[in-house]
């Protein structure tokens, strides 16, 4: 009879959990998500303090204006062709806004440390997932490897009753009920194959890899020892180490923060500014004095019944272009000044801002408190479950002992004729199903433990 199933690849690679960890803190998703949020926070806070220095502006344009324009050098109406060119260097500085940018840049360093914080809790996150995962890897290889042995053992059974069948001895039911039984095993080990892949999957999910992996069984020490601590003591570690908690005490204080800013904007608002400024304009020119002669005025006087030309002596004048450079020197201006601006009304929305602010702050408190009574049911939770896992454990290792010595017994009975079929599959289905769930009794307890660590912060 065959057995169709999942089989492993005997070159596969087989990784120790420290190499899972290191694989998930480097590939994960979510964990660089949480990283990409850290930088955000980081970037936010650094712009914050630089919102703090003064802003520094240069401009210039060059361009070329044709027809009715303004000239920029004489501020006349001219209808002609025209290359203008401006440039200016500008500087303002707020030095009084009611410690809005500070208290900004205060708030942003309060959130930088919360998302940095956030990512450890997502770190502490992953390597207690990964953990988990690679013990439920090591959880379903166990309860393989025992349906396989059920299955080998029940392979044997049928060798011996065939034999039997074959000299037409003893029930020739019992044969057909051991085929059922293989059957029935066969099933048994292509369900544990499954549950094995899925694991394996699952794992390989967290480690961001397209296939599954194989784990090292041998690179985990699985203690058994009855857990020490209290509930209440797990939570006072929790409430030492635990990365969730300090990073929701900063929200709430950043939030605070908040507060702080959103009350600046009650407050006038007092900044310095300073320029300097310069033009040019082809349309410019200088009149430089060649000489002067004489010129008729165009008026006349009689003398003698004779009208004489009145003549008079003027300047003459050779129009030159002004170049760039000089008309960039001459025209240079500056400006310096104070600005104040105070709010006198704006539809509430100071007002409402805080109103806000003040919220968040409660939520950030809430936030926090929940938190509190999540974390401490959880461990509460897992703490009695475990404990009710150990004593489960405890008396399943009687069982099965207990039904070791049935099954011993029931064997050398039903090979030697005396006893059924059914007494003989009773006891070996009740040793068999009491070793399985002793492994998955075993690796649960060691679920719950690694949980309890993770909430007191030992998450390597």
């Amino acid at each position: 009879m065959g057995l169709v199933g999942y089989t492993q690849n005997l070159d596969q690679k087989s990784y120790s959990l420290d190499e899972c960890i290191s694989m998930a803190l480097e590939n994960n998703l979510d964990l660089k998500s949480a990283d990409l949020r850290a930088n955000s926070a980081k970037v936010n806070h650094q712009q914050s303090k630089a919102n703090l220095l003064p802003s520094i502006n240069g401009n210039f344009n060059l361009g070329v204006n044709d027809g009715r324009s303004i000239d920029p050098f004489t501020n006349d109406f001219i209808n002609q062709e025209l290359t203008f060119s401006n440039m200016g260097l500008s500087i303002d500085m707020t030095i009084f806004n009611g410690f809005r940018l500070l208290n900004s840049a205060k708030q942003n360093s309060l959130n930088r440390k919360a998302s940095e914080l956030e990512k450890e809790a997502a770190q502490q996150d992953l390597i207690l997932n990964v953990t988990l995962a690679y013990l439920q890897v090591l959880n379903s290889k166990a309860v393989l490897d025992l349906t396989k042995q059920r299955l080998e053992t029940t392979k044997e059974q049928l060798k011996i009753q065939k034999d039997f069948y074959d000299n037409e001895s003893g029930n020739p039911a019992d044969y057909a009920d051991i085929l059922g039984q293989i059957a029935s095993d066969e099933t048994s080990v292509l369900n544990s194959e499954s549950n094995l892949n899925n694991a394996r999957l699952a794992l390989a999910r967290l480690l961001n890899l397209p296939d599954s992996i194989e784990v090292d069984a041998e690179s985990i020490l699985l203690d058994f020892e009855k857990y020490k601590l209290s509930a209440d003591e797990v939570y006072n570690e929790a409430l030492q180490n635990l990365a969730t908690f300090k990073a929701n005490e900063l929200r709430i204080e950043a939030a605070k923060k908040g507060v702080s800013v959103a009350k600046s904007q009650f407050t006038p608002e007092i900044s310095v500014f300073g320029g300097i400024n310069t033009n040019y304009s082809s349309a410019a020119q200088l009149f430089n004095s060649t000489g002067t002669s004489i010129v008729t005025t165009g008026d006349y006087v009689t003398v003698d019944g004779d009208d004489l030309p009145i003549m008079t002596e003027q300047t003459n004048f050779e129009a030159e272009a002004i170049g760039y450079k000089d008309q960039l020197d001459n025209n240079l201006n500056t400006v310096v000044g104070v600005a104040v601006n105070v709010p006198l009304f704006n539809g509430f929305r100071a007002k409402n801002n805080v109103a806000l602010e003040k919220i968040r702050v409660e939520e950030s408190i809430l936030e926090l408190e929940r938190t509190h009574l999540d974390i401490k049911n959880a461990i509460a939770q897992v703490h009695f479950d475990m404990e009710a896992v150990y004593n489960r454990y405890l008396s399943l290792q009687k069982q099965v002992e207990a039904y070791q010595e049935s099954y011993r017994i029931n064997e050398i009975r039903f090979n030697n004729g005396v006893s059924n079929f059914l007494n003989y599959v009773t006891s070996k289905n009740n040793l068999d199903n009491a070793k399985v769930n002793l492994a998955n009794t075993k690796y649960e307890y060691l679920l719950r433990v690694k949980v309890l660590d993770y909430y007191r912060g030992l998450t390597n």
